[in-house]
């Protein structure tokens, strides 16, 4: 499949009128295919990322699928794609073009037409979170750790009604030695164990941080910018365990995972996830 990662977003950056510019910013998983173009903030709309977008398959063959990470873009391009026939993903999951934008943030500052304002290049306006649906309640949770070589086997062979393992993530491919502790989260869902992975599923996980605070938090990210409490405690030894947990997801390069199964017997398990917020 033929995928392109993109942004289309306003930069610090004004035309020679000093009105703003927006940036349409193209790229595939391994930056072999760049493209970038600009214009008005009067003329950002779907139409112009579509004659963009028509204008690239001269040269380059339009994709099956472009990821979009930013909530501000999603809409502009997803009607420039309907037009054009391409399918479009909301996805955190962009590494290859969060990246590019950093290293273009940097070039801004040299160019004749910088603002001088301070520009966060993937940053995202996310909003305070929010807990879980009551309904979706498991019978308790724990934090857990893997060895890194034993993930892909304890997991890929198994009937898990949910299982989502990206190859991007997988310990091998990020060079992590086998026996790194890869830190996670267990939730015992009980009764609620397939209606919180499908509520998941939905959801789609990119990342659970622990957030000190008072009271302490376990927090998911998911989607493109939502935030849900999980749990919160005070208890000293949970809150020195999720300390752990932090300091293990730096060895494992940000590695993590949540796994919801019905109980603790590890019998069964209803949903496995690899999480990793720098990817």
């Amino acid at each position: 499949m033929r995928i392109w990662q993109a942004d289309f977003y306003r930069r610090p950056l004004r035309d020679e009128t000093g009105k703003p510019l927006w940036e349409l910013l193209i790229c595939d998983a391994t930056q072999s295919f760049k493209f970038s173009a600009v214009c008005r903030q009067s003329e950002a709309n779907s139409n112009w990322l579509a004659a963009q977008l028509q204008q690239q398959a001269q040269t380059q063959k339009l994709p099956d699928l472009i990821q979009v990470f930013r909530p501000q873009s999603l809409s502009l391009i997803e009607a420039a794609g309907k037009v054009l026939g391409v399918k479009v993903e909301a996805t955190r999951r962009t590494a290859a073009l969060k990246l590019l934008l950093q290293q273009r943030a940097q070039e801004y500052s040299s160019l004749p037409n910088y603002t001088g304002e301070a520009y966060r290049a993937i940053a995202l306006d996310t909003p305070p979170p929010i807990p879980l649906p009551e309904n979706l309640w498991g019978d308790g949770w724990r934090f857990a750790s893997l060895p890194a070589g034993d993930i892909a086997e304890a997991f890929a062979g198994l009937p898990l009604p949910i299982l989502e393992m990206p190859e991007s993530l997988l310990p091998l491919n990020l060079g992590l030695a086998s026996t790194i502790p890869v830190p996670g989260v267990v939730i015992d869902g009980g009764r609620q164990s397939m209606r919180l992975a499908r509520w998941l599923q939905d959801a789609k996980p990119f990342a659970l941080n622990y957030i000190a605070g008072a009271p302490d938090g376990l927090i998911l990210e998911a989607g493109l910018a939502d935030r849900w409490v999980v749990a919160t405690f005070e208890d000293s030894e949970v809150k020195a365990a999720a300390e752990v947990y932090q300091q293990r997801k730096q060895s494992s390069q940000g590695l993590h995972f949540l796994l919801v199964q019905p109980d603790d017997t590890g019998m069964t398990y209803t949903g496995f996830w690899l999480l990793n917020f720098d990817r």
